[in-house]
């Protein structure tokens, strides 16, 4: 009965979404394990493997915003979800015939991650229309929770069926969640209501070649929307930036094992659970703009510790405290922020919105990646893990702007305490 508390096509988007991302979370880092594993890849094609296919992909993905926008979301939805299951299984494919690149990985990476930036906008519009504002909080909650739940449980058995089926066989697993997704969203039986290329026409109007960027322009025209994905784009791009940097110190010089490693990120998702489940309360208590900004500066907090780690039992410790700290904010912080985006955004931009604030954070997470890299390479790893927890520190600056602005979301909670 939890499952159909928002409503049964709630519950079929949501079970849709929990497939498709454990299928995910199974297949972390699928790729370049076969690239080492399989095709002996060397560090330069690896690197490659992890930032330029989604780079490519954000970039496939900025004319798809209006596509999105003017067309049905659930149609969109099972087509990408049906493009990346066909693209994933060519991977298998071409690995049991012996064909199988680099170049091919690369390919799927980038059709994949275009597919992801264009689900993403279509289900943040498809969400807007099939609930009411005041029930979208707990709904971005529990894609949140099981967002952390697939991210806790997934990479380690990921881990263990390629130990025992082989290499492929997580992205077989990933590409038949994408299937079980679009059988699943298959099932809503909510009637959309006209997109808005449609109602367009309707009015006598015209869409004009500037539509392609009016996501962008209302980001980046909003007074609460500009800080908030600035500063998205940073935390996001800084946290992921020092992972490859803190990998190396963890693995290499301090001598963790594979399994503590894993151990040191998988427990610590615990957090995530917890924040997102106390997300709704927190609101409730304190309205929505003091969590966003509370939760907003104190995820900031936690990442210059990762640069005082030592081997060890309390090395380990250390880096599993950061980590939980740091995914209980971000679990509280998450479905705040995508509730907020989405009662500020119109529900004919609302698409192409979110393809802006999805292609903009990927292209910030791999331009950091990269120069991070780089700096980790001249300065040593635990230099540049210090940087990149230094430079989060200031990120909450970002978020002055909002404090002052009165948000719908502070004023659609208001009303709902006083008529509480």
């Amino acid at each position: 009965m939890v499952r159909w508390a928002l409503g049964r096509d709630f519950g079929w988007l949501w079970g849709a979404y929990a497939v498709s991302a454990f299928g995910t979370r199974l297949a972390f880092d699928a790729f370049p394990l076969i690239a080492v594993l399989v095709l002996h890849a060397g560090p330069a094609e690896v690197a490659a493997l992890a930032a330029v296919g989604p780079a490519v992909g954000a970039l496939l993905a900025v004319p798809l915003g209006p596509w999105v926008e003017f067309r049905r979301k659930r149609p969109v939805m099972i087509t990408a979800d049906l493009v990346r299951c066909a693209v994933l299984l060519s991977v298998p494919v071409a690995y049991w015939l012996g064909g199988l690149g680099v170049g091919q990985l690369l390919l799927v990476s980038a059709v994949v991650a275009a597919a992801d930036i264009s689900f993403t906008a279509a289900s943040g519009a498809f969400l807007k229309s099939l609930l009411p504002p005041e029930r979208l909080l707990a709904a971005n909650g529990r894609f949140e929770s099981t967002s952390w739940t697939a991210t806790m449980l997934g990479p380690p058995l990921g881990g263990a069926a390629i130990g025992l089926f082989g290499p492929v066989v997580t992205v077989v697993a990933d590409a038949v969640s994408y299937l079980m997704s679009a059988a699943g969203l298959r099932a809503i039986r909510a009637r959309e209501p006209a997109p808005a290329r449609v109602t367009a026409a309707r009015d006598g109007q015209r869409l004009r070649a500037g539509d392609l960027l009016a996501g962008w322009r209302h980001l980046f025209a909003h007074p609460v929307l500009r800080p908030l994905f600035l500063n998205a784009a940073l935390v996001n791009g800084l946290i992921m930036a020092a992972s490859p940097p803190l990998a190396v110190l963890m693995l290499g010089p301090l001598g963790f094992a594979p399994w503590q490693y894993a151990l040191a990120f998988a427990v610590p998702c615990v957090g995530g659970l917890i924040g997102s489940r106390l997300a709704p309360r927190l609101v409730a208590r304190y309205g929505r703009r003091r969590v966003l900004l509370g939760t907003g500066v104190l995820r900031a907090c936690w990442s210059l510790g990762l640069a005082f780690v030592g081997p060890g039992v309390a090395g380990l410790a250390l880096v599993m405290t950061v980590e939980l700290g740091l995914i209980a904010c971000a679990g509280v912080f998450n479905p705040v922020l995508a509730t907020t985006r989405l009662e500020l955004t119109p529900t004919d931009r609302v698409a192409r919105t979110l393809s802006a604030w999805s292609v903009g954070t990927k292209a910030s997470v791999a331009a950091l990646t990269a120069l991070w890299g780089g700096l980790a390479a001249l300065t040593g790893p635990r230099t540049a893990i210090a940087l990149a927890g230094a430079l989060l520190l200031a990120t909450p600056l970002l978020l002055l702007a909002v404090r002052h602005a009165e948000t719908a979301a502070d004023r659609a909670a208001a009303g709902i305490t006083e008529a509480a």
